[in-house]
């Protein structure tokens, strides 16, 4: 139904933007009304959605393209109706490969680095693992799982306060709950690379 796909939408917004807000915990409602939906020039989008994508799917293509976006603030419908499959298919891919995906960011990043100096915070400075994110030579999901295993992020927030970690605390934060993994597997895999261990 294309009103519910719209609720989708809003409750994806406000959790990817506030603070006080969170998808899973309200279990996606939000307050929205039928005569606003009625009035938006965009409303056509989802129509389209709602036949094209059921219910999971258009849960998890909102989550592609508010986490693909360095700023979900700004991210408007215009962006969406745009990129929107682009960004969804990318995170699939993603997503399908993430076993493999972690593997490789994690062979590269500590093949010639010391594991612990990734996660040191010098005064006035991103750590290393925060700086390869930033040049995009580690996903977003390699983050969360980092932190699934090692709990780094909150850590990191209490020495750090500048706007650019602060986003990517809170996309991380965000993103978690919608990164289903088996954290046992991760970290089996990160200590055969990093301890060389088979």
């Amino acid at each position: 139904m294309p009103f519910e796909c719209y609720k989708t939408y809003l409750a994806m917004k406000s959790h990817f933007t506030k603070d006080s807000y969170d998808y899973v915990r309200f279990n996606g409602r939000c307050k929205a009304s039928l005569g606003a939906f009625y009035k938006r020039r965009d409303r056509f989008f989802f129509e389209k959605m709602s036949r094209q994508y059921d219910n999971k799917e258009i849960e998890q293509f909102f989550v592609a393209n508010f986490v693909s976006c360095q700023n979900p603030q700004s991210l408007y419908m215009a962006d969406i109706t745009k990129y929107g499959d682009k960004n969804f298919k990318d995170w699939q891919k993603r997503t399908q490969s993430l076993s493999y995906i972690f593997k490789n960011e994690i062979e590269s990043l500590f093949l010639d680095k010391n594991f612990d100096e990734m996660f040191v915070i010098v005064v006035g400075q991103h750590p290393q693992i925060i700086k390869q994110y930033l040049k995009n030579r580690v996903s977003i999901e390699t983050l969360v799982i980092l932190d699934r295993i090692l709990g780094y992020r909150t850590k990191f927030d209490k020495k750090m306060s500048d706007p650019v970690w602060e986003e990517v605390s809170r996309r991380m934060a965000k993103y978690s709950p919608f990164l289903h993994i088996d954290v046992f597997q991760y970290k089996k895999v990160l200590k055969s690379i990093v301890l060389g261990d088979k």
